[in-house]
C-alpha cells in the first residue's frame, strides 16, 4: 500500500516582483507520511510549513520535485478526494448554523438527502456541536467551536487524510484540548492525520512522528519516542517514601556514583493546572 504522503525534493521559490529576486520557501523536502498516524510539521514562523502543506493539497504548485497522495499526483482530483483541510484561519458565513455549514460542504462533495442529514449529525456529535450547538448561527461561536465545525466541514466526505494547519491558534486551553482530543479519536479512527504547529507541547501530546523544519529546509525527523527519549539519564517517580527513605535513598546513589540530576516534588503541566480549575462542565 502507498503511503498517505510522499514527496521527494519538493521545492518552491516565490517571485518577489519589481526585479528583487526570489525568495526560497521550501527547498529539497523529502517526506513520507504512513497511513494512519498522527504527523506533526514544526517550526518557527516562515519555515515552510503552510507552503509544504499547499503543495501536498494541490494549492501551490512546486518549483522542483514532486508530491503523491495515497499513490496520485498531488493536485490531480483523484488525490484532493482523499483530503480533508481545515486552513489556519478559515472564513465561514456568519449567517449560516454549525449543521448548515457542515451540509453545505456535504454538498460540494457531491452529496445529499438522508446519507448527507445522518452524516452532519455524525459529525456534528463528533466535533460535540450536537443539539442546540449545531443550530446555533457562525457569528455566536467561540474561536475553538469555530475550529470544531471547521474540522466537521473538512470531514464530511470521510477522507483517507485529514490537515489541519495551526488549529489551535488562537484557541483557549480547554478548546484546544478538545481539538488534541479530536485528533486522538480521528487516529483510532484509522485517520491519517498531518497537521502544522508552533506550540510544541501540544505536539508532544497527540503526534506520533514529527519533521522539523527552518528556513525551508528539514533539520530533524523521526518518531518523538526516539527524539525525546535520553537514554543516558533514567528517572523513577515514586510515591509514599518517607522522608528518611528519601535521605537514604539519595546517599545510596551518590555511594553508587550517580549524579543526581534534579531531586524534589513533581510539578502539574500549567495546562492541566488550569483545566483542573475550572468548573467540571467547562472542561470539555
Amino acid at each position: 500500500m502507498s503511503p498517505a504522503v510522499l514527496t521527494g525534493s519538493l521545492r518552491k521559490e516565490f517571485k518577489l516582483g519589481w526585479g528583487r529576486g526570489r525568495v526560497l520557501a521550501v527547498e529539497g523536502l523529502d517526506l513520507e507520511v504512513k497511513r494512519g498516524e498522527v504527523f506533526g510539521l514544526l517550526g518557527p514562523n516562515g519555515s515552510g510549513k503552510s507552503t509544504a502543506m499547499k503543495m501536498i493539497l494541490g494549492l501551490l504548485r512546486p518549483t522542483a520535485g514532486q508530491a503523491e497522495v495515497c499513490g496520485f499526483r498531488a493536485g490531480t482530483l483523484a488525490a484532493r478526494k482523499q483530503i480533508g483541510f481545515l486552513p489556519e484561519n478559515p472564513y465561514f458565513p456568519a449567517f449560516l448554523s454549525g449543521a448548515e455549514l457542515v451540509s453545505y460542504y456535504g454538498k460540494l462533495c457531491g452529496m445529499g438527502g438522508k446519507r448527507l442529514e445522518a452524516r452532519v449529525q455524525e459529525l456534528l456529535a463528533l466535533v460535540r456541536l450536537g443539539g442546540e450547538a449545531g443550530q446555533r448561527p457562525l457569528r455566536t461561536y467561540s474561536k475553538g467551536m469555530l475550529q470544531r465545525a471547521g474540522l466537521a466541514g473538512a470531514l464530511v466526505s470521510d477522507p483517507e487524510i485529514v490537515m489541519l494547519d495551526e488549529p489551535t491558534a488562537g484557541v483557549d486551553p480547554a478548546g484546544s484540548r478538545e481539538i488534541r482530543d479530536l485528533i486522538r479519536e480521528l487516529k483510532q479512527r484509522g485517520k491519517t492525520v498531518i497537521f502544522s504547529s508552533h506550540l510544541l507541547e501540544q505536539v508532544e501530546d497527540v503526534a506520533d512522528r514529527v519533521i522539523i523544519l527552518h528556513r525551508g529546509q528539514k533539520l530533524r525527523e523521526g518518531r518523538l519516542e526516539d527524539l525525546l527519549t535520553q537514554t543516558t539519564e533514567w528517572q523513577v517517580r515514586a510515591r509514599g517514601l518517607r522522608e528518611d527513605r528519601r535521605k537514604e535513598l539519595h546517599a545510596w546513589l551518590v555511594q553508587q556514583g550517580a549524579e543526581i540530576m534534579q531531586e524534589g516534588f513533581p510539578r502539574e503541566r500549567l495546562e492541566d493546572f488550569f483545566l483542573r480549575s475550572l468548573p467540571e462542565k467547562e472542561r470539555r
